[in-house]
């Protein structure tokens, strides 16, 4: 089972740019690319807490358990 990100599908459901995000959050825009190209192996919980709480959504919307099958 992998892991997958959709954190650009929120961004673009909240009509919310990176620039905007990252700024709102305190990350780097190169961190938050990473993260949306699921480059990361993993993710702080604070930072998954900010994300949440600026783009009002819960954790489970912005990951997501996929078959490798």
């Amino acid at each position: 089972m992998q892991i997958v990100v959709r954190l650009d599908v929120m961004l673009a459901r909240r009509k919310m740019r990176s620039r905007e995000l990252a700024e709102r959050i305190g990350i780097t825009e190169q961190n938050l690319s990473l993260l949306k190209s699921g480059k990361v192996k993993g993710i702080r919980f604070d930072t998954l807490a900010a994300i949440c709480t600026a783009l009002d959504c819960q954790p489970g919307d912005l990951l997501e358990a996929v078959s490798e099958a």
